[in-house]
């Protein structure tokens, strides 16, 4: 699924200038960019990058705290989904308690009530929310310098960067599609340049973080989709050649 910026813009409710905001402080980045007209196109990861983006909006989240939370190696989307239905559904009874008072002034009563507006119960477990957030996903070594790091990357920057990712992803799901074996030495070839490139641009990998890694890539739908994009059960393979990669 493809979507030119104006046609996504449509589907999820926000302007094509929002999108363009986005994409400028990293938060949302198109999945294509042409290179001749410069026209942006979305497909499906950005959909659910999109959505849970929204969700954290709709929690009154600052864009910079959803881009530290979204952004962490370490981050559980259904963790945060389970977290953001709790915090929702608070906001859903106070707006009940209140067109319940509404309702009530309408019929000519007075409603008196110092907790009816008071909306702290909400606000403290936002916070405490966002603090846990960011102790579970964001105060880690990795995390750490991982924003240090790309908090002076470019645009262009970053558009080498995914570049990059995609071709050493693509030299996997070749691999795979030729038959070549996860414990070839050709195929651990390429884990060692995985392994560098995201020493060199994101954060130091050992050989426990990417096993650590590896494992994400199978049990998190979002990577294990995404990934799969390059060719069905590259995910999968791409874990196996971490594992034989991590246990030599």
């Amino acid at each position: 699924m493809k979507m030119h910026i104006r046609e996504f813009a449509k589907l999820t409710g926000v302007s094509v200038r929002t999108l363009h905001y986005y994409d400028e402080i990293g938060l949302l980045n198109p999945s294509f960019v042409d290179e001749q007209n410069g026209y942006r196109s979305y497909d499906e990861r950005s959909l659910e990058r999109m959505q849970e983006i929204l969700f954290y909006r709709e929690l009154d989240f600052s864009l910079k705290s959803i881009a530290e939370i979204l952004s962490s190696p370490n981050y559980n989307k259904r963790k945060a989904l389970i977290e953001q239905k709790r915090l929702l559904t608070l906001k859903k009874d106070r707006l009940e308690r209140l067109i319940k008072a509404l309702d009530s002034a309408v019929k000519g009563e007075i409603v008196v009530n110092p907790n009816l507006f008071d909306n702290s119960e909400f606000e403290k477990a936002r916070e405490k929310y966002a603090q846990e957030a960011k102790e579970k996903w964001g105060n880690t070594n990795s995390y750490k310098e991982y924003t240090e790091k790309t908090a002076s990357y470019t645009k262009s920057k970053w558009d080498m960067i995914n570049s990059d990712m995609k071709d050493i992803i693509l030299e996997f799901a070749d691999c795979m599609k030729n038959g070549v074996n996860p414990s070839d030495s050709s195929v651990q070839a390429i884990v060692k340049k995985w392994q560098e490139f995201i020493t060199e641009n994101y954060y130091l990998c050992n050989n426990e973080i990417l096993y650590g890694l590896g494992e994400m890539y199978t049990k998190d739908e979002r990577f294990r989709i995404n990934i799969d994009n390059y060719g069905n059960d590259t995910a999968e393979f791409m874990s196996e050649a971490i594992k034989v990669y991590c246990n030599c």
